[in-house]
Formats: structure tokens, C-alpha cells, sequence
């Protein structure tokens, strides 16, 4: 756990905890980054995930400032502020371990949270404000723990043709995930595990790696695109593989 945010986003976080002090007030319980920013990897930072925790509920005239909060935040900090992606929480919710639904955003639901909750109690997590996290957030067995990951597989089969680079490393992170029980796991490592793993799947990591880093070509996105779905295949053979062999013991 960390009070302090990376550099290279340190100035958007604290003035996005400036804005929500001012739109919210005593209404702010606590403010936490979590996902790859809070990993202490060098991988591509994509987008900056957060949860706000709210004491009460919002009022139309906060949620508009809300609004207007990150729209300014895309503005004047590209191209982070315009990758803020997170929730906005009542704290009751937030103690419960059935997914919370956002306070903004309507119809949003953090359908992750169990991953979400492992990967912040166990310190992976930006504290911008508020207590320690373990007061909050609750602990997650493995079977929550796991239909969470079930939920994710399922939200790479349907967007492997959309973002087949996120697909490639979070299949990475799935297969260890269900081999080992861990969770709390960055692309980055898991895309290390399984590159040296599975030496077939070599090219496929180094050039979703290639495109977190803005560096992929239209040949490369192609590829990607082409052989995503045999990937797929294959970690979900391996994952059940992996679950047959921990029920046996």
C-alpha cells in the first residue's frame, strides 16, 4: 500500500482528489488507485482505475460537477485524464462482498470486485485518501475469488476482436491465476510467467507488450487479431486442466 502515486501520474491524481474534495466534502471517505498503476512493474500504465467511497449518496448537482470534473481532467492531462476508469461507491456497499453499483455512470457495476478487493486489501493499491483499505474493503474466498475470474474469461471471449492486445495479457494473468490460486498478479508478471510457460505463445506476448507501449504496427494489430482466439482456446483447455487437477486432490 502506497500513499504516494507514480510520478507520471502524480499530478493528475492530485487534482482529481482536489476536484472531489471541493464537489464532495465530508461526503469523501476514501479514494484508492488500484490496477496497473499500483504495481511496481515498468509496464505501460493504460488507463487509471479507481474507486471514490461516498459516506452518503450523490445529489444530481454533485454528479453533474463530477461530470465536469473529468471531462476537465481529460482536457488538461493527456492522455491519462481522459483513461479514468473506475466507480464511484457508498461505503455500506462497498463493506458487502456482492458487486457494488456505481453512484455515477448509471448501470455501471464493478462485476470484478472480489478480484478488485484481493488486489487492494493485499496492498496493491494507491491511497489518495481515507483509512487503510483492510477497514473497508472485505476479504474474498476462493470461490468468490474465482467466479470473478470466470467473469473475466467471459469478457475476453466477447472483446477478443476489440482490444486483442488486453485479451492476450489478460489470458496470461487467467491461466496463472487459475493454476496457482494468486490473484494478485500485473500483466506484466503474469505475461513473464507465461511467456516462458508456453514458448508457442512467445510472439503473441511480446507484440501485445509492443502495442501497451504504442509501438505496435497495423501488421502487428492484425496478427493479434488473427490468433487471439487461439489463444483463447488454449487457456480455456489449460484453465480446465487446471481446475480438474485441483479438484482430484
Amino acid at each position: 500500500m502506497k500513499k504516494n502515486p507514480p510520478e507520471k501520474i502524480s499530478d493528475i491524481c492530485h487534482s482529481f482528489l482536489s476536484g472531489l474534495n471541493a464537489i464532495l466534502g465530508r461526503k469523501l471517505f476514501g479514494v484508492y488507485i488500484y490496477g496497473g498503476a499500483a504495481f511496481p512493474d515498468s509496464f505501460p500504465t493504460g488507463d487509471i482505475d479507481f474507486h471514490v467511497i461516498l459516506r452518503e449518496m450523490l445529489t444530481e448537482r454533485e454528479s453533474s460537477a463530477l461530470y465536469d470534473l473529468h471531462a476537465s481532467l481529460a482536457q488538461n492531462f493527456p492522455p491519462f485524464g481522459g483513461e479514468m476508469d473506475g466507480y464511484y461507491i457508498l461505503l455500506e456497499d462497498a463493506r458487502q462482498k456482492s458487486p457494488p453499483k456505481s453512484q455515477i455512470w448509471t448501470g455501471a457495476t464493478d462485476n470484478s470486485w472480489a478480484l478488485h478487493c484481493k488486489h487492494i486489501r493485499a496492498g496493491r493499491c494507491v491511497v489518495l485518501h481515507g483509512p487503510d483499505p483492510k477497514q473497508v474493503y472485505p476479504p474474498m474466498t476462493w470461490p468468490e475469488l474465482e467466479s470473478a475470474l470466470q467473469g473475466e474469461l467471459d469478457y475476453v471471449e466477447k472483446h477478443l476482436r476489440d482490444y486483442p492486445d488486453y485479451c492476450i495479457l489478460n489470458l496470461c494473468r487467467l491461466m496463472y491465476s487459475f493454476e496457482t490460486k494468486d490473484v494478485v498478479i500485473s500483466k506484466a508478471e503474469a505475461a513473464e510467467w507465461a511467456y516462458n510457460a508456453f514458448p508457442e505463445w512467445r510472439c503473441h506476448i511480446e507484440l501485445a507488450k509492443k502495442s501497451y507501449a504504442w509501438q505496435a504496427t497495423p501488421q502487428d494489430r492484425q496478427f493479434m487479431l488473427s490468433e487471439a482466439k487461439g489463444l483463447f482456446l488454449f487457456a480455456c483447455e489449460h484453465i480446465r486442466k487446471s481446475q480438474k487437477a485441483k479438484n482430484n486432490k
